[in-house]
């Protein structure tokens, strides 16, 4: 069993990493989170989750061990694959995915693409009691908006996706969420990147 991969990073994309360690490139599936934690890095150590079937031979790397620790969480859960946990935690990072299953916010779980309401509740049901053993502080809540210069874009964005028929709720998550990301990006980027994730 391989239990990281270290090495030079040769490839990066959002979704692919390839890691040279010994003179063999490995092409490792990563999360939005781990690619934004290892971009710009020439040498980088990635945790890593083998998924071996009949068909297929893939590995999943992560720039941490927590947030290798929730992908095995979320695959033990009926009708998770590695590629949906992937998504969820490249929604989320891994102390807000705690707080969404230890809070139990079905709502905003169901916001990332490929959950629909019944797969969320069993994501929470499932792992409410074991996502302590993560050890990943999770009092942080999502819905906290930081500075103030922030509550302008913040303001407009929601009042926008709001217009266009969003739900209020998760519209306010995903804005924050972005802020938290990229707080300089101006209203317009806002919009367009939380229509993408609502």
């Amino acid at each position: 069993m391989i239990e990281y991969i270290k090495g030079e990073l040769a490839e990066l994309t959002p979704a692919l990493a390839v890691v040279e360690c010994g003179g063999v490139g490995y092409g490792i599936n990563v999360s939005l989170n781990t690619y934004s934690a290892i971009q710009g890095k020439k040498e980088v150590k990635l945790y890593i989750y083998e998924a071996i079937r009949e068909d297929a031979y893939q590995l999943y790397g992560f720039a941490s061990r927590q947030e290798r620790d929730l992908f095995l969480l979320l695959i033990s859960v009926s009708g998770i694959g590695g590629n949906t946990a992937r998504m969820i935690l490249s929604a989320l990072s891994a102390s807000e995915l705690c707080h969404v299953i230890g809070s139990g916010n079905e709502k905003l779980l169901k916001t990332v693409k490929g959950i629909g309401l019944k797969t969320a509740q069993r994501i929470i049901v499932e792992l409410k009691d074991k996502i302590e053993t993560v050890g990943i502080d999770n009092t942080h809540t999502p819905t906290q908006v930081h500075a103030t210069a922030h509550s302008e874009v913040y303001e407009e964005a929601v009042a926008a996706l709001t217009m266009l028929g969003f739900a209020a709720v998760p519209s306010q998550k995903v804005v924050n969420t972005l802020l938290q990301e990229e707080p300089d990006a101006p209203v317009e980027k806002i919009i367009k990147l939380a229509l993408k994730r609502l």
